[in-house]
């Protein structure tokens, strides 16, 4: 069917008026990283009148920046990689093999997404405090406790997406590699994990994206010393004023590395994401 005109223009309009709902926040975000404080807290201006790079210098003084985004990047990464390494072996076996209770751990593994996070926040911290006053393992307040608690979020949505991969992967391809006399270890990590790149990939970005962010339990599970991001940022904001630059330019480099990782990663995680929510 060919695209009339009026249609023609309607989408284009939409697809404007989109393109200014995001670009419009990241001018503004930049503008205002290199104003000085004084004109970022008077009357809005379009353009800078004396642009600086000083929030970009005075960012990394104002607040522990540095081991903020050292702690964000290990708890992100490591809880990906853990999240990721243990939904393989538990997508593989439900996809796969048919055992007793398989129907009911897939159940279970999707009705934990129905739950909010708020309501597991106090029975966790409890947990971590009285097994830190039980045995001395500090999970409260530390990189270990929140790692352990993003898997909660992560593992049961990274199990149900590779499930969904791992069933649109042909079953001949198992088949042949037993054939030759491959186990199933030898058939997961050389036959189906080469197959499911995209799916594994796009999973690895949700359970990073999902660490990275997180507000509510890095808020209450962490001091000083763990803080991550996503917390830290309010650290900008004293009792006697707000460094709104400093804010939009810490915004701005602690983005870079996630946006440009995403950039590269974008083709798998959007194959990868298609074929498993299909499933």
């Amino acid at each position: 069917m060919r695209e009339t005109t009026a249609e023609r223009w309607a989408r284009r309009s939409v697809l404007t008026l989109l393109t200014l709902f995001v670009l419009v926040p990241l001018y503004v975000m930049v503008s205002s990283s290199v104003k000085p404080l004084q004109d970022v807290q008077n009357a809005f201006t379009w353009w800078p009148r004396r642009p600086t790079v000083d929030a970009f210098v005075d960012m990394w003084s104002t607040v522990p920046l540095g081991r903020y985004l050292v702690n964000s990047l290990v708890v992100s990464s490591v809880a990906a990689v853990l999240s990721v390494a243990v939904a393989i072996f538990a997508a593989f076996a439900v996809s796969r093999y048919r055992f007793r209770g398989r129907g009911l751990f897939s159940v279970t593994v999707l009705s934990t997404q129905m739950f909010p996070g708020i309501l597991f926040l106090l029975p966790l911290f409890l947990i971590y405090v009285n097994l830190g006053n039980a045995t001395g393992i500090q999970l409260y307040a530390s990189r270990t406790g929140l790692i352990v608690t993003y898997l909660t979020f992560s593992l049961p949505f990274s199990i149900w997406m590779l499930v969904g991969y791992f069933d649109s992967i042909p079953r001949g391809l198992d088949e042949a590699a037993q054939v030759d006399g491959a186990g199933p270890l030898r058939t997961l990590f050389q036959v189906v994990l080469p197959a499911a790149v995209p799916g594994v990939v796009a999973v690895t970005v949700y359970a990073f994206m999902t660490a990275w962010g997180e507000v509510l339990f890095a808020s209450v599970m962490t001091n000083e010393g763990s803080r991550t991001l996503a917390v830290g940022l309010q650290g900008y904001s004293t009792q006697f004023n707000v460094y709104w630059n400093q804010v939009m330019a810490a915004s701005l480099v602690v983005s870079m590395p996630v946006v440009a990782g995403f950039l590269a990663l974008q083709r798998y995680f959007v194959a990868g994401l298609t074929a498993g929510a299909v499933k």
